[in-house]
């Protein structure tokens, strides 16, 4: 259970019911509170003692149990200030709570695994790692798709447009076509230059912003 933390702007926001000084955490007759309220990052969580005392090695089981070596302060509501960050703290709080790793879009195994190692979570630490190796994996075996292109330029251009190829672009071959013009008693040979680039974790089709330096081989290219 979280909730962000008031908006400046002055848009609403879901919030978690201010606790009164005798209502905060009131201990239960083992000396722990049932509920646990954190303030991870300015973002709010509610949670219970039994959930953040999964692991006994970890920073949220010391919390729990007022470690006198582990200095943490407290906000104005009395939850437990972490300097962290929120959004990752969501799937380490869910995972202490039902032992499954659950990964909203956008959200990638590092960050979770940065979360995990802070906290000294050991069990989430191996699971993470666990399906970054297996992620890889499977990157690895995917075949390596290439987009190719022709480029027509003269002599002269040759030495400008092989200097501005980069953001992966590799040349490939250069071909002769003969002379286009003369320029004063010289003639001006032209060239196609084939160049390819690799596409990593795309489908065949999906159009991807080119870069400036992609840019100028294009503007360079439209001349055919």
């Amino acid at each position: 259970m979280a909730e962000k933390s008031p908006d400046p702007s002055g848009s609403s926001a879901r919030r978690c019911p201010a606790l009164s000084p005798g209502e905060r955490l009131q201990p239960s007759a083992s000396g722990l509170s049932k509920w646990v309220r954190l303030n991870v990052g300015g973002t709010y969580f509610l949670t219970t003692t039994q959930t953040l005392c999964r692991d006994p090695k970890s920073f949220l089981y010391r919390l729990c149990q007022a470690d006198p070596d582990l200095d943490s302060d407290k906000d104005e509501t009395g939850a437990y200030l972490i300097d962290r960050d929120p959004t990752y703290f969501g799937p380490v709080l869910n995972y202490l709570r039902h032992g499954k790793l659950v990964l909203n879009r956008g959200l990638a195994e590092e960050g979770v695994l940065e979360e995990a190692e802070f906290y000294n979570i050991t069990s989430l630490i191996k699971l993470v790692k666990d399906k970054i190796r297996e992620r890889d994996c499977k990157t690895a075996q995917l075949p390596v798709k290439h987009v190719y292109r022709v480029l027509q330029c003269q002599e002269e251009e040759l030495t400008q447009m092989v200097s501005t190829m980069s953001d992966g672009w590799k040349f490939e071959q250069l071909v002769s076509i003969g002379s286009s013009y003369n320029y004063g008693n010289e003639d001006q040979a032209e060239f196609l230059c084939v160049v390819s680039k690799e596409l990593h974790n795309q489908s065949y089709g999906t159009n991807s912003e080119p870069s400036e330096k992609a840019k100028i081989l294009q503007e360079q290219g439209s001349r055919m």
